[in-house]
């Protein structure tokens, strides 16, 4: 199954110069842990955790409210073709140890990937449990 069909479409996004603060209060609303930070265009430029905020903001004692999500995001983002199949993406998320891959075509922002969304697909089964194991072996660097 490709991932589009198991993708949450217009996934909720903050701008590198958003404050921290109206981010994780994003976070809060929409249920989510981590936010694709994109420009105007809707080009990815980072991902912003609920980790990167406690890890990276408070717990340096920065200001939420001052500290812009581009000072504290994470720049390195994995991310996954529409048309790819979904098995690719829980390899993905195994190797890069994350639970959410943004899925970009022509480097634009089309919605984001889970790995609660790929554990729906009937045929992945067996890629979602090695991915979880990889991402618990380890911890997800960059996720909470």
């Amino acid at each position: 199954m490709e991932v589009w069909h198991l993708m949450s479409p217009g996934a909720v996004t903050v701008g590198p110069e958003e404050s921290v603060a109206r981010a994780a209060r994003l976070m809060e609303r929409h249920g989510v842990g981590a936010l694709p930070v994109c420009d105007g265009e809707g080009r990815v430029k980072g991902i912003l955790t609920d980790r990167d905020v406690a890890v990276r903001c408070v717990a340096l004692g920065e200001s939420p409210e001052e500290t812009a999500v581009g000072q504290i995001m994470s720049r390195h983002v994995l991310t996954i073709p529409p048309g790819a199949d979904a098995r690719q993406a829980a390899q993905f998320m195994a190797q890069g140890q994350v639970r959410r891959l943004p899925v970009v075509e022509d480097g634009v922002l089309q919605g984001v990937i889970s790995l609660g969304d790929v554990a729906r697909c009937q045929a992945c089964h067996l890629e979602t449990l090695r991915a979880l194991e990889e991402i618990c072996r380890e911890g997800a660097p960059g996720e909470g």
